[in-house]
C-alpha cells in the first residue's frame, strides 16, 4: 500500500512508521515537527520512507499528498487537555478541521483508519464496560474535537475509527504526560506519588500495540469498514492505585499518598470491552509489566532535565 501517514514524527507515528516499512508499505510521512525530530532519521536509509515538511491545513500541500495514496493514516493532531486548553483554536483546526478537510479531498475509494480516543466516552460510573454503543459525552476540547472528526469520517466510505485506550511505553518521541508513563517517571524521580481520585479507572495500551491494531487493520479492511473499535489491553482495567501499587513492585520504595489536591477536569472514570476488534482477530499482547519495566530502563538513559542541576 502506498501510505500517507500525517504526524508520523509523533508518540505513536514515529514507531508506526516501522511496523508499516517491515510489512513493506510505502510511507510518506507529513509533519510540522512541532516537537523536534526524534524517531524519524533511523529511516531514511528506507527507499519506501519519504518525509515531507508541512501542516496538514495547507489544502495544497494536502491535495499534492493525498493524490496518489492507497490509505491515509491522519496522526496529526494536538493531543492531550492541557494541551488543547491552551490552545484550543489550533485545536479546534487541526484535530477536527484538517480532517474535514482530508476527507473532502479524498477519493471515497481511499481508505482512512482513524486514532480516536475512548476519553470520548467521557464521565462514566468505572463499574460498567463501555462498548462501541456506548454514547459518546465528551467533556474535554480534546474529546469532542476527535469525537467530532470520527464521526465525520464514520459519516463517509472507507473509513475505519480506533478508540485507543491510554498508551504507554517508549518511543522514540517520548511522551511523559501519559498516565503510566507518567506514574513510572515519578516513581523514579520522585519516589513518591500523590493521587487524587484514586479510584477512578480507565483502560491501557502499549504503544507497540497500536501500531499493530493499524497493521491489522490495514490487512482486514474490508470486513472492518465503516466501524469505531475499542483498542486496549482486557486486563489493565485498572483504577489510579491499582496502576500506583503494580509500578511499586518495580520500585518498592515508592511512596503513595491518596489526597484530593485536584481533579480531573477531564473526568475520565471508565472500563472498556475490547471484545469487538478481538472477534476481528486482534487482542493487544504486550502486558502492563512489560511497559513498566522498558519505561525504567528508558527513565535511566534521560539523565538530568533541563534547567536542572541535578
Amino acid at each position: 500500500m502506498r501510505v500517507l501517514l500525517t504526524g508520523g514524527g509523533g508518540y505513536i507515528g514515529s514507531v508506526l512508521v516501522g511496523h508499516l516499512l517491515r510489512k513493506a508499505h510505502m510511507v510518506t510521512v507529513l509533519d510540522n515537527l512541532l516537537y523536534g525530530v526524534h524517531g524519524l532519521y533511523q529511516y531514511c536509509a528506507e527507499r519506501s520512507f519519504d518525509f515531507v515538511r508541512g501542516d496538514v491545513r495547507d489544502e495544497g500541500l494536502m491535495r499534492s499528498l493525498i493524490a496518489d495514496k492507497d490509505i491515509i493514516l491522519p496522526l496529526a493532531a494536538l493531543v492531550g487537555m492541557p494541551a488543547c486548553v491552551r490552545d484550543p483554536i489550533y485545536a479546534t483546526t487541526t484535530n477536527c478541521e484538517a480532517i474535514a478537510l482530508m476527507n473532502r479531498l479524498r477519493s471515497r475509494e481511499q481508505r482512512v483508519i482513524y486514532p480516536c480516543t475512548n476519553s470520548g466516552y467521557g464521565t462514566k460510573t468505572g463499574d460498567v464496560y463501555c462498548t462501541e454503543e456506548t454514547p459518546l459525552e465528551p467533556i474535554s476540547i480534546y474529546g469532542k474535537t476527535k469525537v467530532d472528526a470520527e464521526k465525520l469520517l464514520l459519516d463517509s466510505p472507507n473509513a475505519v475509527s480506533l478508540r485507543l485506550a491510554t498508551v504507554f511505553g517508549v518511543s522514540p518521541r517520548m511522551r511523559l504526560d501519559l498516565l503510566v508513563n507518567d506514574f513510572t517517571y515519578r516513581a523514579v524521580k520522585d519516589r513518591f506519588l500523590v493521587l487524587y481520585e484514586k479510584d477512578f479507572k480507565r483502560n491501557y495500551l502499549h504503544i507497540e500495540d497500536v501500531a499493530r491494531a493499524f497493521c491489522h487493520v490495514i490487512e482486514n479492511f474490508e470486513a472492518m469498514k465503516g466501524e469505531a473499535y475499542n483498542v486496549g489491553l482486557d486486563d489493565a482495567n485498572l483504577s489510579k492505585e491499582e496502576l500506583a501499587l503494580k509500578i511499586k513492585e518495580y520500585v518498592p520504595e515508592l511512596y503513595i499518598h491518596a489526597a484530593e489536591v485536584a481533579s480531573d477536569p477531564d473526568k475520565r472514570n471508565y472500563i472498556v470491552s475490547n471484545t469487538k476488534i478481538a472477534r476481528h482477530g486482534f487482542v493487544a499482547t504486550h502486558s502492563l509489566d512489560e511497559g513498566i519495566q522498558e519505561l525504567l530502563k528508558g527513565y535511566r538513559m534521560m539523565g538530568r532535565e533541563a534547567h536542572k542541576n541535578a
